[in-house]
């Protein structure tokens, strides 16, 4: 029977979950936290890359880095160093609003926050809604007369600021011309007003608080609730990276109940799936029992701003875990070439579906459907990495579950957006397929999907892990 949500409406089990995951993840830190929770619970064990790896075939890992990129994979029981690796790569983060190192803005009578922008945002979406702040914090500890620093989340779930528009009366410019929002000046929220502030004085100023974390750099309010939500004072907050959230909850919509409307579709519905679909498909002993490779999926961050970081697809995070795990078992560094030659990579990242409204911003022949299946993206200039056979063993998987698939290729006149495909393909020299379930609104404050493609997504990523080993064998060595 299919689980109820708060909608009142039933909903299949993988689309619930799926509703729970988006809601436990404001931002990427949350997201990886989420990841990794899920891990633990289903047994996989945690290593870090700080220490040695001794691996086990059979056996199931994670690591992370920075706490907002998670790697998982499950070593196949007839697994031994050279065999090929399956992966499905999809990253984490999504546009906002990231607040300043110095976020205190005071101006007429107000308390605002100042933030950057992070990505390619809609940003006139974060307009009008009602926000709050999520991230991580570094707070000073104590324990058995030591100090010593410790990383925690922070999330306030209460609407506690808000970036307002200004009337139509102030602004008849933009009936004509358009919204335009100047990101330096407009784009900042309102917090508290100067005079609230005075009379809650009292009660929010902390005497023993840093001068150089909270007076100087931001608003004693925001710090106060800060501390408060994760059991600190506000002097031992040393740091934090948060971000602007809404605070509306991801949910199922629409009047057949066909939507998903939600922020962070992209790319926390391929995050998703493609974690649910390596759980699934490794939870028993004799899911891995014949497996000869190793089933892996890769959570990037910082996707939405190029991927070159210490956790981002650029990084040597890839090719350090290949390496690792193919040393693991023998320390020969040409098992790992031999390896990658032998993977298969599917880098996962939400596609534009075709929009009633503006029919013609795609090409004739590639309009992406609502509940059409995963859209294998084309390009020949190498914006996506997909060739003739990355793309034939794809959409071989999907027949034989009937899947439905659907191709996208960007008008010659548009240009083309990218993904973790080529970064990864070209840094590691891996067979690799551009794919992502198509969606409306993508970058906005709030998204749309469907329901179908999550599950389709799903269910596609799930036989990729189950059937690769078995159809790779079937393609001649000088594909």
């Amino acid at each position: 029977m299919a689980k109820t949500e708060p909608n009142g409406e039933g909903v299949s089990s993988v689309v619930s979950d799926f509703l729970h995951f988006l809601n436990a993840s404001p931002t990427a830190f949350h997201a990886v936290d989420e990841a990794k929770n899920r891990l633990l619970k289903v047994g996989y064990e945690q290593i870090s890359e700080r220490d040695e790896w001794n691996l086990e075939a059979g056996k199931r890992y994670f690591f992370t880095r920075n706490h907002s990129t998670i790697v998982a994979f499950a070593i196949g029981k007839k697994y031994v160093a050279g065999n090929g690796f399956h992966i499905v790569g999809a990253h984490t983060d999504s546009p906002c609003l990231k607040l300043k190192p110095v976020s205190k803005v005071t101006k007429g009578g107000y308390l605002e926050v100042g933030v950057q922008t992070y990505g390619g945002g809609l940003w006139y979406t974060w307009f009008d809604r009602d926000l709050t702040v999520a991230g991580r914090v570094i707070i000073r500890e104590q324990k058995d007369g030591s100090g010593f620093y410790s990383h925690k989340l922070v999330r306030i779930e209460q609407p506690i600021m808000r970036i307002p528009t200004l009337a139509i009366h102030l602004d008849r410019v933009s009936t004509t011309e358009g919204f335009k929002v100047n990101t330096q000046s407009h784009l900042v929220p309102v917090l508290a007003t100067s005079i609230k502030e005075e009379l809650n004085k009292v009660i929010t100023d902390c005497p023993t608080e840093r001068q150089d974390t909270c007076s100087s750099k931001h608003h004693s309010l925001l710090l106060q609730m800060i501390a408060s939500q994760i059991g600190c004072r506000p002097d031992d907050i040393c740091d934090f990276e948060l971000q602007a959230c809404d605070t509306q909850p991801s949910i199922v919509a629409g009047i057949n109940k066909e939507f998903i409307f939600s922020g962070r579709l992209d790319n926390l519905c391929m995050s998703f799936c493609s974690l649910k679909a390596l759980i699934d498909s490794t939870s028993s002993e004799s899911d891995l029992q014949d497996e000869t490779g190793v089933r892996m999926v890769a959570l990037f961050d910082h996707e939405e701003v190029g991927s070159n970081s210490a956790q981002g697809a650029g990084s040597p995070a890839m090719l350090d875990a290949l390496s690792r795990i193919t040393n693991s078992f023998c320390s020969s560094s040409k098992l790992t070439e031999k390896a990658i030659q032998r993977s298969f990579f599917v880098s996962a990242d939400m596609a534009h579906a075709l929009h009633p409204n503006y029919m013609d911003k795609h090409e004739d022949n590639h309009q992406p459907k609502l509940h059409g299946g995963l859209v294998i993206k084309h390009n020949a200039n190498q914006r996506y990495a997909t060739n003739a056979v990355t793309s034939f063993i794809f959409k071989e998987i999907a027949a034989k579950h009937n899947l439905p698939t659907q191709d996208f290729v960007v008008r010659n006149d548009m240009p083309c957006g990218s993904t973790i495909g080529p970064i990864v393909a070209s840094g590691v020299g891996i067979r690799t397929v551009d794919v992502g379930a198509p969606q409306l609104s993508m970058h906005s404050i709030r998204e749309m999907c469907a329901v179908d493609d999550v599950k389709h997504s799903y269910k596609h990523f799930k036989a990729f892990f189950q059937e690769f080993s078995d159809l790779d064998a079937k393609l001649k060595v000088d594909l």
